[in-house]
């Protein structure tokens, strides 16, 4: 489970100096090792002279918060999936990328390579070389006739689109879905816009939904009005995101009057104007991303790795949209000080030679 930055932050003020020094030093020399770290290895670094009894009590209270763990009864402590995750978001220290790792992901790339696809599997080939890790490479964004789509919920704030083209080509987007969306919702919406997409760009399909809502609008509307103007009906929160049509008492008595039938297919509209603005927010969402963004343990839904941790991060064209990903796929233990720096130069190199290319 990811901690709530605000639980992060108000974890982090309720440690003293001496338990965040000991959490630092058993996360860092875990990510180093590999192996558990124990008291007496921290008494030989510690900024203050402490003994052994004391360290160990006070990892005692770290593993009491969550934060640590011990593989075996007489072991050392190691950092839980909790414990990496506050250490990423509110201890880790991100420099400039050494210089070699620098120099290794400039080298891949030619002056003069003009062929994206290529670039991309060279980068790819570098980021694994330099990080020992596999490497992730989400190719700019494509844009021809649409096969099929699916929604795949991952958690409740994270989504996966697939995206199959009429040429082959298929993209995989990680998006967050309007709130109170649910798998099922989901099925729907990509049921809906597959009986709509065959041979229609996502722009175009977008162009579609917009249409079909903005008809469905003023339906509603010329309905809406009748029967505000005849009493039975009030608006609340007109033309606002959450407006409700109120149906007044007497017409709930109304039974196979025009009166009632209109009532019927106003409530129609409604839900099914909801439910394209639903899809419509898909299809916006499906665009968006921001920042490196590091998935650890069983964060890491997309790829099913409840084992791995995932750095990532975007990449923009010359109009400052994002139109791709790099990133690399490694243990929980990654090196994140170097790594995150690492995926970071990348994106933004990528970034420059996708804008130079137009």
């Amino acid at each position: 489970m990811t901690l709530p930055m605000t639980d992060t932050a108000k974890l982090l003020a309720e440690m003293n100096d001496r338990s965040r020094e000991v959490f630092r030093r058993v996360v860092e020399g875990y990510l180093e090792s590999g192996e558990p770290i124990g008291s007496r290895t921290l008494t030989r670094t510690m900024s203050e002279k402490v003994s052994a009894a004391t360290i160990r009590n006070v990892m005692q209270d770290l593993e009491f918060l969550g934060l640590l763990g011990s593989p075996h009864i007489s072991a050392g402590r190691v950092p839980t999936q909790q414990g990496l995750r506050m250490f990423v978001d509110s201890l880790l220290e991100v420099s400039e990328p050494e210089e070699g790792d620098r120099e290794r992901i400039d080298a891949t790339l030619g002056p003069n390579e003009a062929d994206v696809t290529t670039m991309l599997d060279q980068i790819g080939s570098a980021l694994s070389g330099i990080t020992s890790g596999a490497s992730l490479v989400l190719a700019p964004k494509h844009e021809a006739p649409i096969k099929h789509i699916e929604f795949v919920s991952l958690a409740p704030d994270r989504a996966l689109v697939v995206l199959v083209f009429a040429d082959g080509h298929v993209e995989n987007r990680v998006f967050t879905p309007p709130p109170g969306q649910t798998p099922s919702s989901m099925r729907e919406a990509a049921n809906f816009l597959n009986s709509l997409a065959e041979g229609v760009t996502l722009s175009g399909l977008r162009r579609t939904i917009e249409a079909q809502i903005a008809r469905h609008r003023r339906e509603l509307d010329a309905l809406a009005r009748e029967l505000v103007e005849s009493g039975l009906a009030i608006w609340e929160n007109e033309g606002e995101a959450y407006e409700r049509l109120i149906v007044r008492g007497r017409s709930n008595l109304l039974d196979q009057s025009a009166e009632a039938e209109d009532l019927e297919r106003v409530r129609t509209l409604f839900d099914d104007l909801e439910r394209k603005r639903d899809i419509a927010e898909f299809l916006e969402l499906t665009d968006q991303g921001e920042g490196v963004r590091i998935f650890i343990g069983s964060e890491n839904k997309l790829f099913s790795l409840s084992g791995s941790s995932l750095v990532v991060s975007p990449y923009m064209n010359a109009d400052r949209r994002i139109v791709g990903a790099v990133g690399v796929i490694g243990p929980t233990r990654l090196n994140y000080g170097r790594i995150v720096p690492i995926v970071d130069y990348t994106a933004q190199l990528v970034g420059r030679l996708i804008a130079d290319r137009g």
